[in-house]
């Protein structure tokens, strides 16, 4: 179900007058200036009230984290439609609305990230914890990120515009309140892309192992190493549709729990030891 003031809002109002009563949030991982967040405000603006809300740099990899030993700041930027914060892309969903406006926001829509968030990705992503937030908080959501290859010619309109167009289907034909859409937009001008595919996601390979380097006083530095290819990455999963040029949709669950192991692991708890 979407949320109740959105549920009022498509009660009373014509088609028309919902792109200018919807509120939306828009937030990201890559930073307030990135290309990407530029990009979908530009595609959701005229659709509905949007507001942007992003950390101050990149926060790649921050996953679901919460700041909580140093107080966050926002600063207004771009005539106070946009706010930064020095904080994460969870940060920022949370501050946004849990406080930081006077008005609601209807839905939270989070990116478009500067490439996948395929597999296993999810449980590091920024991108995709900003949504997950704002589902925690009771609000749609959704996570968009295009998958840019070496070479390819990031087209962020194309992913802005697949956005647009989920929006509005969300609007429209609301699904079930606790979904979260994770979609992957290969980097392609819109005209080729090949549709949208409902998928589940696929898994890595373990990533590559560490890359070793030296700072310029040459003691030892670390980087994490790059992220494995596809492992389970066949028909139905996201990895294929994107590989075959779909735009890929998989719906989320907060719920993490493996159900079907629930009575094994009360089993194995009565077990004796010796």
């Amino acid at each position: 179900m979407p949320s109740k003031r959105l549920q009022q809002i498509r009660s009373t109002a014509t088609p028309e007058s919902i792109r200018s009563t919807v509120k939306i949030l828009i937030s990201n991982d890559d930073g307030y200036r990135a290309p990407g967040l530029n990009a979908l405000d530009a595609a959701l603006a005229p659709l509905a009230d949007v507001t942007v809300v992003a950390p101050d740099r990149n926060r790649s990899g921050a996953s679901n984290s919460l700041t909580l030993d140093v107080p966050l700041r926002v600063l207004p930027y771009e005539e106070n439609r946009y706010y930064v914060v020095n904080g994460t892309p969870t940060d920022c969903v949370h501050l946004a609305i849990s406080g930081l406006f006077e008005h609601e926001h209807d839905m939270v829509v989070s990116g478009i990230n500067d490439g996948a968030n395929l597999g296993d990705d999810v449980l590091y992503s920024g991108t995709v914890a900003a949504a997950i937030e704002g589902r925690f908080l009771g609000l749609p959501a959704m996570a968009i990120s295009l998958v840019i290859t070496p070479g390819s010619g990031q087209h962020f309109e194309t992913a802005a515009r697949v956005a647009a167009e989920l929006v509005l289907r969300v609007e429209r034909m609301p699904l079930h309140q606790a979904t979260i859409l994770n979609v992957n937009v290969p980097d392609v001008p819109y005209e080729q892309l090949r549709g949208l595919r409902a998928t589940r996601l696929g898994f890595r390979h373990r990533s590559e192992r560490i890359v070793r380097a030296a700072d310029p006083r040459g003691r030892p530095v670390y980087w994490v190493g790059p992220a494995g290819v596809g492992q389970d990455a066949g028909p139905g999963t996201d990895f294929d549709a994107v590989a075959n040029g779909y735009v890929s949709v998989t719906p989320l669950q907060i719920d993490l729990t493996r159900h079907s192991m629930i009575e094994d692991i009360g089993e194995w708890l009565q077990g004796r030891l010796s």
